[in-house]
């Protein structure tokens, strides 16, 4: 039986408010649970002393049985103490570019960078261009005199 420690919505249409329960992972988010184990009101201001409420003792006993925190529960567990906060940098975004997308996106900037190298050597070319046609009937007018 794998255990999870996580939010179970209440409250009215608009006006939510989580139980944070010990729950087995099969059953419905607000479905059958083992034990209650705090809230947590979104409403109320981010300091006010009930928008989270813990068991602690109880939760630590959950997670010495092996109990799973949510991604949110675990977050408010690190801010209690409870555990060592979570880096969620560990785990991939759900987001991230697919191989396809990455394989993509490297060839447009090599496309990218050879435009700018054949934009430079152009430019290059152009400015010695525009220098020799000068230093040409210099020369031409040299010869002619002497």
């Amino acid at each position: 039986m794998s255990l999870k420690i996580r939010l179970a919505r209440g409250g009215a249409k608009k006006r939510p408010f989580y139980r944070i329960v010990v729950a087995d992972s099969r059953m419905p988010r607000d479905g059958r649970f083992i034990e209650r184990v705090g809230t947590y009101n979104p409403m109320l201001a981010k300091d006010h002393p009930d928008r989270i409420t813990l068991q602690a003792e109880r939760i630590q006993h959950w997670l010495k049985i092996g109990a799973q925190p949510s991604d949110r529960v675990a977050r408010f567990l690190g801010q209690a103490s409870i555990i060592a906060m979570p880096t969620y940098r560990e785990q991939p975004k759900k987001s991230a570019p697919r191989p396809k997308t990455l394989e993509r996106l490297a060839a447009r900037e090599e496309k990218q960078k050879a435009a700018a190298e054949a934009a430079k050597e152009a430019a290059a070319a152009a400015s010695t261009a525009a220098e020799q046609p000068a230093a040409a009937p210099a020369a031409e007018g040299e010869n002619a005199a002497g």
